[in-house]
């Protein structure tokens, strides 16, 4: 009986004993079922049990079948992916399910905060662009620029509750408004351009739209200053009355007089003078005079002669005295105005009293009246005398009196202030006090208003200034009225990225037309051109805004003469970018604009790599969005492998490596230590004539290298002479300014290694030796191959800079097959290679001007770690009116890396020290004497410098130890050179 319970093969097939046991078999068998169908099946066989009275089933369920548990599918619904690991592969420090974290990498208001004028009639004001205005704020370091806006933000915005609020630090912190980004808020420093457009009065009441743009005072940003200025019709320079023009101002106001941009003057920080240098009013009135007299300097100087007419000065209206820590500002023509309202008796006329209010004009007490020279014992200046003396009685009550006696006084002014309010910290009284007697900066509106243009008066200088394309066609037309109805024209230099860093806005100003979203547009790169027409892209605008730095202000469209920020077209844009429509009218061609030119150049260079080699693309990825985010950062590959970012200086570096970390590509990455990037020039014309063959032997190519006449490369890069420009404006311009014959000038064939490269390529070869026709037919091959030589040089692959290459004489196959790109222009390059190298080439590097402000003890710290760094003091002397020094120096850029915090560590934080890329200069010593020993970890003699640096920076990139001549020369003439003494390698 026992057998027939099991199979052939010994697997359990039995039958229950009892029908006892059969149930319990059952119920068994179905304990293990979940509930649910457990109900659904015991339904299902009373439904069977009811038809068919058969025996129950059975059937044993087996051990991999039971189900103890319902499945994660059962559980969360076929919709979710239910994933089963058999390890766990997670860290413990990561959460097994992530929280969504929202990233945010700068300041934003969560709604549009309330402001005094109605938000629909400033979009309304934008169709009249008469009454707008577009200005940039720029200035030195700390000189009061964001303060200056926080003032203006205050006048505009009603935003006075949430500040109160706030307690402790943020309390005594500025509002600092336009710095959005955390790192800008950290240190203190303004690193981005932030944008604002605010409608404010002027004093007869009239509104104007104000787009205003603060710009950095650090002089590492100088490229955020000049890609604000492209956009801005005017120039509003602030300056502090103490420290008065700095090393950055005077860039700015050059680069402001050479572009031809009008300029206003706002004297900061006058309050310095009352309360920390504590100067008598006369003196005080010496002490303004000097720093505006220091501002017409600058612009004397930049360009003769043309002082007179740009000279800023009180009398004509130019330049508003400010203290933006105390919320005022006013010009002569406001302040005569306060005087006309408070003695309406008097029957004074603002204007003609504004006019006597500066310079040599004394106020005599005793007959009431203005002489040019103090005729009386009490007589005085007429500014000290009706502005400076009641400003400073106005602080001295305010900060000694007690708060009854300061009520009494206050009354007689018209100011009244709560009992709280008089009983408050001095720098809060002073500032309610100020507020009421100056009221609103209605004066700085209408120097504004009056002497920087409306972007209609100001279209015609732009056209002409940057528009590459002809100013007759209807396109140049519309943008010079500013016409709404126009094709729609817009011009990009700046973009800002969003709140969590993941896209970027694309600001720019509407020339012509009216941007809307939705629109079609072709976006124009810097190197579209009419012949290649590979840098542009079609994009839309997904959204128009109007940018407040904090916030922005979604519209329906932004007309002509206004600023606009633009999402949905920033995938192709780099550093700037013209936008115009599909199709022009007419079927126009499309121009773009010029790409902006900068204060100075990038020389400061780290390489990066990803700790994980893995995230290499997340890396590459961060650098083209740092790329975008900074104007002047450039990143590129070496030969080597490296990735290299340059940058201006320290400051500007650490920025763009933190965004690359934090904002951009969220990683970790190593950093080189900062190295430069150098030169490689001639001091001598070649000694022999080198010539090249090709590789099939049927061409032969002749070359001479020397160095070009002083102030030719910087012309270049100046853009004051253009190589695409006619040929005999090329000539007439090296003729007269550099002496160069006619036949020579108009033979310069190309500038390298680009149409501003401060090299040039010479055709210096005979119509009778060689045949012009055949020569045309090489010259594009030519000049390719000189391009390439002058972008690596043969020391140590870095740029030529102010050598000059003559092409001497040319041999060629008369077949054009022999004559190609492929044979000429490796040839061309070798050519230049072995002229260059048998010019005594030597290597440069780029020097930064070092300018320090500190206390007179602080002077000898700068001439000894000067000293140790290989650079030299240029000058040195008190600033006026103030206990403080300027030093003026040069030091290279190699050896400037942590400068700045040995000078402080020297003079206790005393001196504050800008770095400035100035020039370009030789370093010591010949790069190819091998005669010249070097041992590791011992400093090179100074003649042994360029040596050293040439076989590091070899070293660096993966090249040969050393530079042979023999690899660029031809064979015969190698030997030949030897035999002859003329080489001895």
């Amino acid at each position: 009986m026992e057998d027939d319970l099991y199979d052939e093969f010994g697997n359990y097939i039995g039958e229950p004993e009892s029908e006892e046991e059969s149930e319990h078999g059952f119920q068994t068998a179905d304990a293990y079922l979940q509930d649910d169908e457990a109900e659904e099946e015991s339904v299902a066989n009373d439904q069977q049990l009811m038809e068919i009275d058969d025996s129950p089933s059975n059937a044993v369920v087996l051990h991999e079948d039971k189900q103890y548990y319902p499945t994660a599918q059962e559980v969360y619904g076929a919709d979710v992916e239910t994933m089963v690991q058999e390890e766990d592969a997670q860290l413990l420090t990561e959460p097994i399910i992530a929280p969504v974290v929202q990233k945010k990498f700068s300041i934003e208001e969560a709604d549009l905060p309330p402001v005094y004028y109605s938000r629909d009639f400033m979009t309304d004001l934008m169709n009249f662009p008469e009454q707008i205005r577009n200005v940039a704020l720029a200035g030195h370091l700390h000189h009061g620029k964001t303060a200056f806006m926080d003032m203006l933000v205050m006048e505009t915005h009603n935003i006075q509750d949430k500040l109160d609020k706030k307690r402790g630090r943020k309390r005594q912190e500025q509002l600092r408004y336009t710095d959005t980004h955390f790192l800008e808020r950290e240190r203190g420093v303004s690193i981005k351009s932030s944008p604002m457009s605010l409608l404010l009065q002027s004093t007869k009441g009239k509104s104007h739209l104000f787009n205003m743009m603060d710009t950095p005072g650090h002089v590492n940003f100088g490229d955020e200053v000049a890609s604000s200025l492209r956009l801005a019709d005017g120039l509003v320079l602030v300056v502090d009355v103490v420290e008065g023009v700095q090393v950055h101002t005077e860039h700015i106001i050059k680069h402001a007089v050479l572009e031809d941009l009008p300029m206003v003057l706002v004297v900061n920080k006058m309050d310095r003078l009352i309360l920390e240098l504590k100067l008598p009013p006369q003196d005080a009135y010496f002490k303004l005079k000097h720093v505006i007299e220091e501002v017409n300097t600058v612009i004397e100087n930049t360009l003769p002669g043309q002082g007179e007419k740009r000279r800023l000065s009180p009398e004509k209206g130019n330049v508003a005295f400010a203290s933006s820590a105390n919320g005022w500002c006013f010009t002569l023509g406001s302040f005569a105005k306060m005087y006309a309202e408070s003695y309406p008796k008097a029957n004074l006329i603002p204007e003609d009293f504004a006019k006597r209010l500066w310079g040599d004009i004394y106020f005599n007490p005793g007959s009431r009246k203005f002489t040019r020279k103090g005729l009386e014992e009490g007589s005085k200046r007429a500014f000290v005398n009706f502005v400076l003396d009641p400003i400073y009685k106005l602080y001295s009550h305010t900060i000694s009196e007690s708060p009854e006696g300061l009520k009494e006084t206050l009354a007689k002014l018209g100011i009244v202030l709560k009992p709280s309010q008089l009983r408050s910290d001095a720098r809060v009284l002073l500032n309610l006090v100020c507020e009421q007697f100056f009221g609103p900066a209605t004066g700085f509106v209408d120097m504004v208003v009056e002497h920087i243009p409306s972007p209609v008066e100001a279209a015609s200088r732009f056209l002409e200034k940057y528009y590459t394309g002809p100013l007759d066609t209807k396109t140049a037309a519309a943008m010079t009225a500013c016409d709404q109805e126009g094709p729609l024209i817009m011009h990009v230099t700046k973009l800002f990225n969003t709140a969590d860093a993941k896209s970027f806005n694309s600001f720019a100003k509407v020339l012509s037309g009216t941007a809307k979203a939705g629109d079609q547009v072709r976006v124009l790169g810097e190197g579209y051109t009419l012949e290649d027409e590979e840098d542009m892209v079609t994009a839309t605008i997904s959204d128009t805004w109007i940018a407040e730095s904090r916030y922005n202000i979604p519209t329906s469209g932004v007309p002509a003469g206004n600023w606009v920020l633009l999402g949905g077209v920033d995938n192709s844009i780099v550093k700037t970018a013209t936008i115009v429509p599909l199709k022009l009218p007419e079927d126009e061609e499309a121009y773009i604009f010029k790409p902006i030119r900068h204060f100075f150049e990038s020389v400061f260079k780290v390489a990066v790599e990803p700790i994980n080699p893995s995230e290499l693309p997340k890396m590459l990825d961060g650098l083209r969005r740092v790329n975008k985010s900074y104007p002047l950062v450039t990143t590129k590959v070496e030969e080597s492998g490296e990735h290299i970012i340059l940058g201006t200086g320290e400051l500007y570096m650490d920025s763009v490596l933190h965004d690359l970390r934090r904002l951009y590509a969220e990683m970790e990455i190593k950093v080189s230590d900062p190295v430069t990037r150098f030169c490689e020039t001639v001091v001598e014309t070649s000694a022999i004539k080198c010539y090249a063959l090709t590789p099939n032997k049927k061409n032969k190519l002749t070359m001479v290298a020397e160095p070009l006449d002083s102030g030719i490369a910087e012309d270049i890069e100046a853009g004051r002479v253009n190589i695409k420009d006619p040929v005999r404006k090329v000539g007439k311009f090296f003729e007269e300014n550099y002496g160069y014959d006619l036949l020579a000038s108009r033979n310069i064939w190309a500038f390298g290694p680009d149409d501003m490269g401060p090299n040039i390529l010479q055709n210096d070869t005979l119509p009778s030796e060689v045949e012009p026709k055949t020569l045309r037919t090489v010259r594009d091959t030519i000049r390719q191959g000189f391009s390439w030589a002058a972008r690596e040089g043969p020391l140590c692959e870095e740029p030529i800079r102010n050598a000059k290459f003559r092409l001497t004489d040319i041999s060629l196959a008369p077949e054009a097959i022999f004559r190609g790109g492929g044979q000429i222009i490796p040839t061309a390059r070798r050519a230049c290679y072995s002229s260059f190298l048998m010019a005594s080439p030597r290597l440069m590097e780029p020097v930064y001007e070092c300018s320090m402000i500190g206390p007179a003890d602080a002077v000898t710290s700068v001439y000894t770690v000067l000293a140790r760094r290989r650079g030299h003091v240029l000058q040195d002397g008190p600033i006026a009116g103030t206990p403080l020094y300027q030093v003026k120096g040069l030091i290279p850029v190699i050896d400037s890396f942590g400068f700045e915090t040995d000078l402080r560590i020297h003079t206790q934080g005393q001196a504050t020290v800008s770095l400035v890329f100035d020039r370009w200069s030789i370093v010591p010593g010949d790069p190819l004497d091998r005669d010249i020993k070097l041992r590791p970890l011992e400093p090179a003699s100074a003649q042994a410098t360029a040596r050293d640096f040439v076989l590091k920076t070899r070293r660096r990139k993966g090249l040969a130890e050393d530079v042979t001549i023999s690899k660029f020369l031809e064979p015969d003439l190698f030997k030949s050179l030897k035999e002859s003494g003329i080489l001895d390698g």
